[in-house]
């Protein structure tokens, strides 16, 4: 038996704790020691490179060189991948590859685009003076440079700073190259940057030779020519390699400006530029002033193409873009073609007149520059477009490229999505007071509030709390989506701001946007081109103008729209667009800073959009879009209805005033009034045309062979 007072002795187990606690401490300790004989040790050899006195200071300033060039390499770097992105594929911008000729609405020839491009001569045949005044005048320094010319940039920074407007600008022959094979004509800063890394590319790839002779083939020329050997074809009536100095130095002073100086524009202008070539060949040393002489006294004459001046050069750029489109998409193996057209060349000319007029009279008082318009009629034929205000300063079609905030004019989006999803009309009353989405609190112009108003007056009056009270019970969403299908392209971010028009737009999409009022409600996008065909007959595309279209709007909210946008014209911010005699209808548009102004707008026969701004987007002084825009808007139309039919538009009571003929007195000079000829109704239009084709087909034909003659296919009328 156990003994009850014996107790088991227990054992304590015996534990590593102990010994790895050591071991971790002295282990730690050592670490600690060896970094510090180690720090000691580092100390002593860098102080074998301790300097003092002057040496410290190359030292420090080497060092901070060393810094501030990496990270300059690293900025260097991220600037460059926009240019690595577009040599990636290793392809040029696609030449010139069609034929064009381009035809108006009644098949008379305005223009021709891609039919003048050569490049079979090399460089080593071309004349040695034209070689030497290109080189004078667009970069004396091209074998010496990596591809930008620091000096000649420096030099033209200061000649701008100066205010001298010379043509001389930085940009060497390579940089030039480098915008024709890659780049778009657009002028931002993040362009020039790219601009200038490709031009290095381009000395690193090619021989300085082989960058002249890319130069002297892709460049444009004027009067729709590429290059140096197509140029002197068309000016000069011979080959490049027959051309004497004084040729050669007006076609050299082309490079910069080639329409403002292309000799079939203006000749004087031409001989004059072409006079500071031999003198910038003189400067250079290449040619003495004796040498120059006889170019002097006995300048170019170029042939005859005053055909070609009057040309609606910035609608046939957009007209040859889609035609070329067209034309890919048909396959057709041909590259020679008949494009018609549906502009109007009267109503062309006037387009181009009413925006210059207003720019030169009040430009300057307005700090403002710039505009651009396009028209349309109700079904959305392009008859007029005017894409800047001198196409041979700039080739930039500010009616197409260039996207910028509508301002109030965006607002037709607001009320008509209101009207179709609240159901409201405009005699409806709504609160103008203060209103926040967030901390955004948007004023009126006047800065003023009106208390309970109707939403025709307040459209009228452009009232700016009304629309985003409106977004915010409608939702944004749909408003932006709406604004899609009237005919915006251009994709936008969806902001609280968007019921006051912060979006990008083009002119020639507003065009199509008002079109669907001026259309009944039927989405209306705009088109410059009715038909395409071949030299040979071959009908490429015919436009079906009976093609059934999508309704956007309802019949009642067209009404109520119209009935305000009529208002806006006889009682609100639009008064100076009103045309006698005539159912005008608009809406102006002023963005923030006043940077853009807008009047777009319609009749029974015609819809237009305006814009005035300034391509470096700086503010103008106070224009707004009831002025110079809605002056320029009510100049257009007032030509454009003398001696037509006044159409109605619906939703809006109007009756014409009626003309009173008084009798004349014989004995009198009755003064002549400037007035549009009247034009053909669309069948006899359609048939005249149909005969113009028919006839030439036929003339074509007989210069072949009689049989071809008889087997010249028939074309069916087309109406515009």
């Amino acid at each position: 038996m156990q003994d009850p007072f014996y107790t088991k002795q227990k054992h304590a187990k015996k534990s590593n704790m102990l010994a790895a606690d050591a071991w971790l401490d002295s282990s730690l300790f050592e670490f600690g020691e060896s970094l510090g004989r180690g720090y000691t040790r580092f100390q002593d050899f860098m102080a074998i490179f301790r300097v003092r006195g002057i040496k410290r200071l190359f030292v420090e300033l080497l060092s901070d060189g060393l810094t501030f060039g990496a990270l300059g390499t690293i900025l260097v770097l991220l600037l460059a991948f926009p240019a690595f992105d577009v040599t990636a594929t290793g392809e040029f911008n696609k030449a010139e590859d069609y034929s064009v000729i381009f035809l108006d609405k009644f098949g008379n020839e305005i223009g021709r685009r891609g039919i003048r491009s050569d490049d079979s001569v090399a460089l080593a045949d071309m004349p040695d003076y034209l070689i030497k005044a290109t080189l004078a005048t667009e970069d004396r320094r091209f074998y010496d440079h990596f591809g930008v010319d620091v000096v000649g940039t420096l030099r033209a920074i200061v000649s701008n700073t100066q205010g001298d407007n010379g043509t001389q600008g930085g940009s060497s022959i390579t940089q030039q190259l480098a915008k024709n094979l890659f780049l778009s004509p657009e002028r931002t800063i993040e362009r020039k940057v790219t601009e200038a890394f490709l031009s290095v590319w381009l000395e690193w790839h090619y021989t300085k030779d082989q960058i002249l002779k890319l130069y002297f083939d892709r460049a444009y020329m004027g009067g729709g020519n590429f290059g140096v050997t197509a140029a002197a074809e068309y000016y000069f009536g011979k080959k490049v390699n027959d051309i004497n100095l004084a040729e050669a130095a007006m076609l050299a002073g082309l490079f910069k400006a080639p329409t403002k100086y292309a000799p079939h524009v203006d000749l004087a202008a031409a001989r004059g530029r072409a006079n500071v070539v031999l003198t910038n060949m003189v400067n250079a040393g290449f040619l003495t002033e004796g040498q120059v002489t006889a170019a002097r006294r006995h300048p170019a004459s170029p042939v005859n193409r005053t055909d070609d001046v009057d040309s609606p050069n910035y609608f046939l750029d957009y007209a040859f873009e889609q035609a070329k489109d067209i034309i890919q998409a048909s396959r057709h193996t041909s590259n020679n073609f008949t494009v018609r057209t549906t502009i109007d060349t009267t109503l062309q000319k006037y387009a181009e007149d009413s925006i210059n007029s207003v720019i030169r009279e009040n430009g300057e008082q307005y700090k403002v520059g710039q505009a651009a318009m396009v028209v349309t009629d109700t079904k959305g034929a392009i008859r007029a477009m005017v894409g800047g205000t001198d196409y041979g300063k700039s080739q930039f079609n500010r009616a197409i490229v260039s996207t910028r905030q509508p301002g109030s004019a965006f607002k037709i989006f607001v009320y008509s999505q209101a009207f179709e999803q609240l159901g409201l009309t405009p005699s409806d009353t709504i609160s103008d007071r203060p209103v926040c989405i967030g901390d955004w609190c948007p004023q009126n112009y006047g800065r003023n509030y009106k208390g309970r108003v109707s939403l025709l007056s307040a459209f009228a009056a452009s009232i700016n709390t009304v629309p985003v009270t409106l977004s915010i019970k409608t939702g944004r969403e749909p408003i932006a989506a709406l604004s899609h299908r009237m005919g915006l392209q251009a994709d936008y971010p969806v902001t609280r701001s968007l019921a006051l028009g912060v979006a990008s737009v083009s002119v020639l999409d507003m065009t199509s946007s008002y079109a669907v009022l001026a259309d009944d409600g039927y989405k209306t996008p705009a088109f410059g081109i009715t038909r395409i065909t071949s030299l040979t007959g071959d009908v490429i595309f015919n436009k079906d103008l009976n093609a059934p279209r999508e309704r956007v709007l309802s019949e009642k909210t067209v009404a109520n729209m119209n009935v305000m946008l009529r208002r806006v014209i006889t009682n609100g911010t639009g008064r100076r667009a009103q045309v006698p005699g005539v159912p005008a209808l608009g809406k102006s548009g002023t963005t923030s800073s006043y940077r853009d102004a807008w009047f777009c707008g319609f009749t029974g026969n015609y819809v237009a959009a305006v814009w005035f701004g300034n391509d470096n987007y700086q503010p103008t002084n106070r224009l707004t879009g009831g002025s110079l825009p809605a002056m320029a808007w009510q100049k257009f139309m007032a030509f454009a209805h003398t001696n037509v039919q006044i159409e109605p538009v619906f939703g809006v009571d109007f009756v014409p005033e009626q003309t009173i003929v008084a009798d004349a007195d014989a004995d009198s000079a009755a003064e002549e009034i400037a007035q549009r000829p009247p034009g053909l109704k669309p069948g006899a239009a359609s048939k005249l045309i149909d005969l113009a084709d028919r006839l030439k087909l036929a003339q074509q034909a007989l210069k072949t062979s009689p049989d071809q003659a008889m087997a010249t296919p028939a074309i069916a009328p087309n109406s515009l």
